[in-house]
């Protein structure tokens, strides 16, 4: 359900069939799982960004990107991946 683009981008599709394409900031594995923070690709206001948190899971053998529905897991993976962002930004 997704393409690749290139190490920063990929597009995916959702159950309508509508495209978004999107680019990844970072990707963090937490507790077994993969998850992705992600903003709309080609944005040009950095500061009204909004930074999705999707989850990779495998259905039937496919690996495809969902919302992370669990409040607390978002919110533990959401702070996880922006200190790590923040962390690479001091080092720079």
């Amino acid at each position: 359900m997704e393409d690749q683009f290139g190490s920063d981008f990929i597009t995916i599709v959702d159950e309508d069939g509508t495209e978004y394409e999107l680019e990844v900031l970072s990707t963090l594995e937490y507790n077994g799982e993969n998850y992705l923070a992600v903003v709309p690709a080609g944005e040009e206001d950095v500061e009204a960004l909004e930074v999705s948190i999707l989850k990779n899971v495998d259905e039937d053998g496919e690996s495809i990107l969902c919302a992370v529905e669990d409040e607390q897991e978002l919110q533990t993976v959401y702070e996880l991946i922006m200190n790590e962002l923040y962390e690479e930004e001091d080092e720079d």
